[in-house]
């Protein structure tokens, strides 16, 4: 998925060497909490490595995805057959997705094709027909709805995120969706998901390591992404404006005026020995408030590298090819 903020490429190299050398290189026995998850990939990154994850993310398809690639952890032996039993489901022309987000169902918006629309909504009535009458198992529902967020995201029709969608169906758009599987990593261990606001979340929680990666600007997530959440949930609303917006939480971590504050009640209320922080410097809140803020509760260090901008951003909102990424580091005493 094209993701922005996603810590991909990172976790190639930079994140693990760097949290090794600070926490040790044997983790197994280590509780990892990624709290702002987004699509999951720091914490599949540890997944097989630590005791255990705690993963978490305020909006409500990061939820879905992560209950799949984290929380799911042993083999489903039955998935092969759904996701085929899906795929040749006859189509429908009264679902939401189709109705509000297709130009033959709306005339109006134009982020799926008209076929692809009219798919997700048959796949994705189906997987909440078969959660209802428990033909799957939870695990099993969370898996088929991660597969079809992936699969969806595949064939939209943005340039990347969905605040806009394209006027004419571009070449990926164009292509009939097929639902294949998200897979994910197996091992011993027991995970844990949330779909919780960060800062409440860590009143409640506790273990070794805590990855931040919160939003660096204004951009707020539920908009960037309101799609993914209308498959996710699948409830009936009235789309708002051109681009058919959904209702959604505005995070005080993308606001100048409150990042700050809200930053620190995160660190103070963390009960973990070791805290990471990735920004960049084209963030709101600036490397010295960050390295104020986090000395305040123990030693502080810093790592960074250079890292390839998201590719929407070089055209949208500002030229560079690269940013700096920082790693905050901080062993609270």
């Amino acid at each position: 998925m094209n993701y922005i903020g996603s810590k991909l490429k990172l976790c190639q190299s930079f994140l693990p060497s760097v949290i090794k050398s600070v926490c040790g290189e044997d983790l197994s026995q280590k509780v990892f909490c990624d709290i702002f998850a987004g699509t999951g990939i720091v914490g599949r990154t540890f997944k097989t490595h630590v005791k255990k994850i705690i993963s978490n993310d305020a909006e409500f398809y990061s939820y879905v995805l992560n209950k799949n690639y984290i929380e799911n952890h042993k083999p489903l032996k039955k998935v092969e057959k759904l996701i085929s039993e899906l795929n040749s489901l006859p189509l429908t022309s009264d679902g939401f997705v189709y109705k509000n987000y297709c130009l033959g169902g709306s005339g109006e918006r134009q982020y799926f094709s008209d076929e692809n629309g009219k798919k997700i909504d048959a796949i994705r009535t189906k997987i909440e027909e078969w959660q209802t009458s428990e033909k799957i198992t939870c695990n099993e529902y969370y898996f088929l709805l991660c597969s079809l967020l992936e699969s969806a995201d595949k064939v939209a029709n943005t340039a990347s995120v969905y605040g806009a969608f394209l006027k004419k169906l571009k070449k990926s758009a164009q292509k009939d969706m097929i639902l294949e599987g998200a897979t994910f990593e197996a091992n011993d261990n027991e995970h844990e998901v949330f779909n919780k606001d960060a800062n409440e979340l860590i009143k409640e929680i506790s273990g070794d390591i805590l990855y931040l990666d919160p939003p660096y600007n204004s951009r707020q997530y539920g908009a960037n992404y309101h799609m993914l959440n209308t498959i996710a949930e699948y409830k009936p609303f009235v789309p708002q404006g051109k681009t058919g917006l959904r209702k959604y939480s505005r995070s005080k971590y993308c606001s100048a005026s409150t990042v700050k504050d809200e930053f620190e009640e995160l660190i103070k209320n963390a009960q973990f020995k070791y805290i990471f922080l990735s920004y960049n410097n084209e963030g709101l809140m600036s490397c010295d408030d960050v390295k104020k803020i986090m000395s305040e509760y123990g030693h502080y260090d810093l790592a960074q590298t250079e890292y390839q901008r998201f590719k929407a951003d070089s055209n949208r909102f500002n030229k560079a090819d690269s940013t700096v990424e920082y790693l905050h580091i901080l062993e609270k005493l």
